[in-house]
């Protein structure tokens, strides 16, 4: 059976990062990728420049679309701008009794624009954080969540994430991409292990859509049968290699996108 999974995310004009990183993603993990639009950004790599919001209402129509046809495998949530959505998404994902849930809770754009208004931050921890089989904040997102400072050592990252294993949630990735040190640490934890997830920091400023590339490459092993942990070891390599390709191309002046295709793409 082919392998599917769904985001429902919002849009990037540019391409960088939203539904086109995630669909992107599931194409070069060999997966089969639908998607429901919660929202449309003009948006390249440098600013976003305005938001229209797609009517609760229709991402949900969007939602029954895709489940009522589909054999939908693993489900990627990302940008969800406002209550309303959050609201619809959460009643679709129990109508369809969707699994394999993997929740990128996006709040900030690579170029500092702000993306979920303030009153959605509690929908979100009341309404998906219970419902997603992972969670995958970075530290920002973490200590928004949790209305505390980010997390500044491992054993903060942790710390942080056991707190947001209160709030419901099965398993929680908390990313260390925005700390310091050589390496970039990612740690998932749930109720009874914390595994640690490390490589190399790569240093370039085109890293446009890291945390929706994780997530879908996430979803993406999900949907094809595997264990969270090799989901997560497996996106972790991935994204490590696309953002160390990502200087080869050349795309906007601003945090330019991942290469999500380095291994299908001749370099000249």
């Amino acid at each position: 059976m082919t392998a599917i999974a769904v985001t429902i995310a919002g849009s990037d004009s540019s391409g960088g990062a939203g539904i086109q990183a995630d669909l992107k993603t599931f194409a070069a993990l060999g997966v089969y990728g639908a998607s429901a639009v919660t929202a449309l950004t003009a948006q390249n790599t440098q600013r976003v420049s305005a938001i229209l919001d797609v009517p609760a209402e229709f991402v949900g129509q969007q939602i029954d679309a895709v489940f009522t046809d589909l054999a939908v495998g693993a489900v990627k949530i990302g940008m969800l701008s406002q209550v309303a959505t959050i609201e619809a998404v959460a009643r679709g994902l129990d109508r369809h009794r969707a699994t394999n849930i993997v929740l990128d809770p996006v709040m900030v754009a690579s170029s500092g624009d702000r993306l979920l208004s303030p009153d959605a931050i509690d929908a979100l921890r009341r309404q998906l954080i219970p419902r997603a089989t992972v969670v995958t904040p970075n530290l920002p997102e973490a200590a928004a969540l949790l209305e505390h400072a980010p997390a500044r050592s491992e054993a903060e990252m942790e710390t942080q994430a056991r707190a947001l294993l209160d709030l419901r949630a099965r398993s929680i990735l908390i990313k260390g991409g925005h700390g310091e040190g050589s390496e970039s640490v990612d740690l998932l934890v749930d109720a009874t292990s914390v595994t640690r997830f490390a490589d190399m920091r790569v240093a370039t400023k085109n890293t446009h859509g890291s945390g929706c590339t994780l997530s879908s490459a996430i979803a993406a092993g999900l949907a094809k049968g595997l264990d969270l942990k090799t989901a997560v070891r497996d996106a972790k390599t991935y994204v490590t290699a696309a953002i160390a390709s990502a200087d080869a191309l050349r795309i906007g002046h601003g945090h330019g996108p991942l290469h999500h295709f380095h291994s299908q793409w001749r370099t000249p």
